[in-house]
């Protein structure tokens, strides 16, 4: 059995816990029956005793997979963490989704992607994650009594996504602590303008105007000043031809969207001027949760 979740990054700039979309950097898990439970795990995060045993998960998919079939059953896992832990790339909403998805293929039960994505709302209220990590490419979503809507829209193969990845950490519920109580009209007005332009462009692939789409006055030049290179790789990103260059999720990765025949050369500047950091450059994914029996 085997399941694979990829990559997220959500907000976007404007969409403040709304818009997200799907990257090709997975996390995969494979699942035998065993007389033993056991786990093991390579990749990000392995060193880590908490993130090694893989807590959260066993936790859902032991709790999922009892919902399911009445009793628990041994079972040995092993994972493949190729998502940063705690840098705006979705590892948490990975985390959910996965061991949703992973009890109902261990329980031999059929299971539909919106069903695992309603589920993971126990786990994580805010769905600009947790939708493209479900659904793979670019999605809008709300929450409306305990349900997720949302509408998504495939990513072409021509665009790539350049992720610089700080060594350093920045923690969703800290990050939040910084944000206001309250905002000026004229903020929230700005951002909402700007994450429906944003939206209207992904779904009618308008690539060039996302520059303007993408600028937002609710949470990420707070978020931002935090780690004040961050302004430095955004301005790097767009002085080097990229279409958008935004904060993923809370950070602290620097998430840049280019078509592919410029991202080399954004890779490149980013990985000179920023040479502590990891830089990525992946494509963009539009299949979400996968799994096999």
């Amino acid at each position: 059995m085997f399941v694979s979740v990829p990559a997220t990054s959500a907000n976007l700039g404007p969409g403040f816990d709304t818009l997200g979309l799907a990257v090709n950097l997975r996390n995969e898990i494979t699942i035998k029956p065993s007389k033993f439970f056991s786990v093991s795990t390579r990749g990000e995060g392995a060193e880590n005793p908490h993130i090694r045993k893989n807590i959260l998960f066993m936790t859902i998919f032991n709790k999922t997979y009892q919902c399911l079939r009445g009793n628990r059953d041994n079972f040995r896992f092993e994972f493949t963490n190729r998502i940063p832990i705690s840098r705006g790339l979705g590892s948490s909403s990975a985390v959910i989704t996965a061991a949703l998805t992973a009890a109902y293929v261990a329980a031999g039960e059929r299971y539909n992607k919106r069903e695992i994505l309603n589920l993971a709302l126990e786990y994580e209220p805010h769905p600009d994650n947790i939708t493209p990590a479900v659904m793979g490419g670019f999605n809008v979503a709300c929450v409306e009594d305990k349900k997720v809507y949302s509408k998504k829209r495939k990513v072409p193969d021509y665009l790539k996504a350049v992720l610089v990845i700080p060594d350093k950490t920045i923690s969703t519920a800290k990050s939040r602590t910084i944000l206001p109580e309250t905002y000026k009209t004229e903020e929230v007005v700005y951002s909402l303008s700007r994450a429906a332009f944003m939206t209207s462009l992904f779904m009618t692939e308008s690539w060039d105007l996302l520059r303007i789409a993408s600028k937002d006055k609710l949470h990420q030049t707070r978020r931002m000043k935090q780690m004040p290179e961050l302004f430095e790789v955004q301005k790097t990103a767009l002085n080097n031809g990229a279409i958008m260059s935004t904060l993923s999720g809370s950070g602290s990765t620097f998430f840049t969207l280019a078509y592919n025949d410029d991202s080399k050369k954004i890779h490149q500047a980013l990985e000179k001027n920023f040479s502590q950091y990891r830089v990525f450059t992946r494509s963009l994914d539009n299949y979400g949760i996968i799994s096999k029996s």
